[in-house]
């Protein structure tokens, strides 16, 4: 080309049309790759800059598979909770029916068939029967110095006794400050001894009441008698204290009179055989464990059933290899952003937590008696305690993670349509200016040719 001359005009004209060329060829190569910049020569700001955006967007784009799976095990946990409530539920349940089948197991009691007398006492305003006879005096029920209250209780399992015998005018009150002189004085030194448990009901009666395996003994003797020989349980010392109707009973079909069957009760009362002589009731409730009661057994293996479905849940409650209900040792451990410093990294730890039936203090049972089935109530009823605790703590965990996946999301949204407005082209502009170039590569291609026509001009005068 060095060979060929052109006039000016001709290689102003052929500059222009290179020019347009080639921004026709940059134009046409946005549109085909949608992007205005390609390489660090387009422009090197905007290149490494979307570049950076990018790389951070897929590193959260990385995260949020462990963020969706951590959303999975904490919602398996979740489940679990909510299937062992329903278990726990269930043993309650089991434990009330226990209750409420009475009979065998519901533990041996001896309570007065009247209400304590309240003979020379002044009420109080306001006060109770049972107010009453808790205050009431032994003095006042005709109790001397010497007369006593005895109560002894066999567990015929062991075998072992334990008696307490309380004497008026020797023993001394519960807390040592002086003798027993009231009914309450008395109830207090019972329950104070373990041998069984004392009470005063909203009636006014005395009960006594021991375990299901107690043989349980009360006997009650006016040491010094009285005038005369003919003393009866209605008119005994003992009749004060509410016992003087008390009946023996006997369980057995056909009734044998015996009352030592399980459950049977026995109502002896020895008048002194001289006027002066001890007068003495005594009452005999035999003990009849739960182990009697087929129902309560079927309970006992329907409840220990239960607790077997509680472990066996927690274990299955996990996902991708993470249970955070069978242990207290298991961990979840949640990355929020790509950072990995301490300074700067963002993550959330869950602790795990030992919901399994040892875990939240509840047991198989050996006889669901009712003092066996309170106690377990009252077990049950604090695992639904922690139950609920560990939901509300799980449930909040959730809450998070799933409020960190959406803001992630939202983010890397942002950083790939930030990295995108800074390469990518305008497809509408770019439309324009190609049109543009053609229209002004066709007036290039004319003014050429123009130009090229002046320069032939000369050909004329040949």
């Amino acid at each position: 080309m060095s060979d060929v001359t052109l006039s000016a005009g001709v290689r102003q004209n052929l500059l222009s049309l290179q020019k347009t060329a080639d921004m026709m060829s940059a134009t046409q190569n946005r549109l085909a790759t949608g992007k205005k910049v390609t390489s660090a020569l387009d422009n090197p700001t905007n290149f490494f800059t979307s570049q950076n955006l990018n790389s951070r967007a897929n590193e959260l784009s990385n995260l949020l598979d462990g963020i969706s799976n951590a959303t999975k095990t904490l919602e398996a946990a979740d489940n679990g909770i909510k299937g062992i409530t329903k278990l726990v539920e269930s043993a309650q349940s089991t434990a009330r029916q226990a209750l409420q089948d009475g009979g065998a197991g519901s533990g041996t009691v001896i309570e007065s068939s009247s209400s304590i007398s309240t003979n020379g006492l002044t009420p109080a305003a306001g006060e109770s029967i049972q107010d009453q006879a808790k205050r009431q005096t032994l003095s006042n029920l005709g109790f001397a110095a010497g007369d006593t209250i005895e109560l002894q209780a066999t567990d015929t399992t062991t075998g072992s006794v334990s008696t307490i015998s309380i004497t008026v005018g020797t023993t001394q009150k519960a807390d040592g400050s002086g003798a027993v002189a009231t009914v309450q004085d008395a109830v207090d030194v019972i329950n104070a001894s373990g041998v069984a448990s004392a009470e005063v009901t909203d009636a006014g009666k005395l009960k006594l009441s021991g375990s299901d395996t107690d043989t349980l003994n009360l006997t009650v003797t006016d040491t010094g008698g009285d005038a005369s020989t003919a003393t009866t349980q209605a008119t005994s010392l003992a009749a004060s204290l509410g016992f003087g109707t008390n009946s023996s009973v006997d369980l057995s079909d056909p009734a044998d009179g015996d009352y030592v069957d399980a459950g049977e009760t026995a109502v002896t009362f020895t008048d002194g055989a001289t006027a002066g002589a001890a007068d003495s009731l005594s009452i005999t409730a035999q003990a009849n464990p739960a182990a009697n009661s087929t129902s309560r057994q079927k309970l006992v293996s329907q409840f220990n059933d239960i607790m077997g479905q509680i472990d066996k849940l927690a274990a299955d409650s996990s996902f991708n290899g993470t249970n955070l209900i069978d242990s207290s040792s298991s961990k979840l451990t949640v990355a929020f952003n790509e950072k990995r410093d301490a300074a700067s990294k963002s993550e959330l730890t869950v602790s795990g937590k030992d919901l399994t039936s040892s875990g939240l203090g509840i047991s198989q049972v050996t006889s669901l008696s009712d003092a066996e089935a309170n106690a377990t109530l009252d077990d049950l009823s604090a695992a639904l305690g922690t139950l609920r605790e560990a939901s509300s703590t799980f449930g909040s965990n959730l809450n998070t993670v799933t409020i960190r996946q959406d803001f992630t999301k939202d983010l890397i949204n942002t950083l790939q349509t930030g990295a995108d407005n800074l390469v990518l082209a305008d497809t509408n502009e770019e439309g324009a200016n190609l049109l543009a170039l053609q229209t002004r590569q066709s007036l290039s291609t004319t003014a050429l040719s123009l130009s090229s026509q002046a320069d032939q001009a000369v050909l004329r005068l040949l």
